[in-house]
């Protein structure tokens, strides 16, 4: 299974990192400029955690979002 939480649907999203090079034009120099532009994931924190679920006890993958906010009954 994916990187995906059970309870509420947060995945992997993309995304970049831009590197750029050079003095500030604020500290006196010409600008930043871009000299790098790479692709990257953002994944969500993910947890293993075994819960009720409809009275039983059942493993879940749950973003720790969800853990802290109370969705999940950790069993």
């Amino acid at each position: 299974m994916g990187a995906i939480c059970e309870i509420c649907g947060k995945h992997k999203a993309s995304g970049g990192h831009i590197t750029r090079r050079g003095l500030a034009k604020k500290k006196g120099g010409i600008g930043m400029h871009v000299v790098k532009n790479t692709k990257r994931e953002f994944k969500p924190n993910l947890k293993s955690v075994r819960a009720v679920v409809n009275g039983g006890v059942k493993r879940l993958t749950v973003c720790t979002a969800c853990l802290r906010s109370g969705k999940v009954v950790k069993a």
